[in-house]
């Protein structure tokens, strides 16, 4: 079965897709108002609760599984708004749960190259429990083995997954294609596809930071969300915030990420690498000792962040799988639509 075209949707900086979505709010029911002005007024809450009160907090990996939550909290809202519309099979177009499965898929793909980032992190961490073992076994001289152990953690911390290159081009797959189709004759299914676009922007935008986090890079997507979205100031307020201290922080340089525990961790383990290398002096042993007391206790906050914002994307991967299992189980039976997960593994 060939994969019915998407129609051609306008490059969203370019202009108000609500024109086409809703061109006369009028044909919108009372009660589907209300159950959309309810769903916005959360996401613009959840959206507040993201802006952070210190600059610090930004990019630190408490903040990151806060956002990762979020996420989550608006996609299971998502499900209950769907379901409090009562849309009936024959709601929905084809073209609309084809959109939705491609989408997720490529969510999906984006959640695994995730977690693989944040399993080479981990890695990382052995590494350092490695320089911390060898360094309290020798409290008074230096040690090639320590020496060795920092060599590692250097190359492997350092070296890049390509799996976020690919990230960066599903998110950019995935913003242009932003503005909804438009919706002529259903009240449930224009008020469907304005909360889906809270959805999409809320989830690009989240996953947007986490890449630029993870790789460096100051390169975010600029959503230019209109006055006629409830949640638009909550934000345009959140997307200045973040953009401005990613870029900063990018401007300052890094050696491989914005992660705020992960560069607190590695200045550290930097400043140990000459005392290693060097074994005069009782100033330097000193420092020796402080500096591993001080990689213990960032170590250990960088493997409990890393560990919850692990569960974080996991649980949003089974978010939506669970999600996409619903649909193709309520569907199937009336619709005829390709999985496109089917056609990448070869089922029928």
């Amino acid at each position: 079965m060939s994969r019915p075209q998407n129609p051609q949707r306008p490059s969203f900086p370019f202009g108000n897709p609500f024109k086409l979505i809703l061109p006369n709010s009028s044909s919108v029911s009372p009660r589907h108002a209300t159950l959309l002005t309810n769903f916005e007024l959360s996401l613009a809450e959840r959206l507040e609760k993201l802006n952070p009160k210190n600059g610090e907090d930004v990019l630190a990996l408490s903040w990151m599984v806060s956002a990762i939550v979020s996420v989550c909290e608006t996609h299971a809202y998502i499900k209950t708004f769907i379901s409090d519309l009562e849309l009936s099979v024959y709601d929905w177009d084809a073209k609309w749960i084809d959109l939705y499965l491609d989408d997720s898929l490529k969510l999906l793909d984006i959640c695994i190259s995730f977690s693989s980032e944040l399993a080479h992190f981990s890695q990382g961490h052995l590494l350092l429990q490695c320089i911390m073992h060898n360094m309290e076994a020798n409290p008074t001289k230096a040690s090639e083995q320590a020496n060795s152990f920092i060599n590692d953690w250097n190359r492997h911390i350092s070296s890049r997954n390509p799996r976020l290159e690919v990230c960066s081009s599903i998110i950019d797959d995935l913003t242009a294609t932003t503005n909804l189709p438009k919706i002529k004759n259903s009240s449930k299914g224009k008020v469907l596809v304005k909360a889906m676009y809270g959805v999409k922007v809320h989830t690009l935008f989240v996953l947007g930071i986490f890449l630029a986090a993870f790789s460096g890079s100051a390169k975010l997507t600029s959503f230019q969300v209109p006055d006629i979205c409830i949640w638009s100031h909550a934000f345009e307020n959140l997307q200045n915030r973040l953009q401005k201290e990613v870029k900063d922080r990018s401007s300052k340089g890094g050696r491989f990420s914005l992660v705020k525990e992960l560069n607190s961790v590695d200045t550290i383990v930097g400043k140990l690498h000459p005392i290693v290398q060097d074994e005069s002096g009782s100033a330097k042993m000193q420092a020796f000792g402080d500096d591993t007391c001080d990689l213990k206790d960032r170590a250990e906050k960088l493997s409990l962040g890393l560990d919850s914002l692990t569960k974080g994307v996991e649980g949003f991967f089974q978010i939506l799988l669970s999600g996409r299992d619903a649909l193709l189980s309520k569907f199937r039976t009336a619709l005829k639509v390709e999985d496109p997960m089917q056609k990448r593994i070869g089922v029928r």
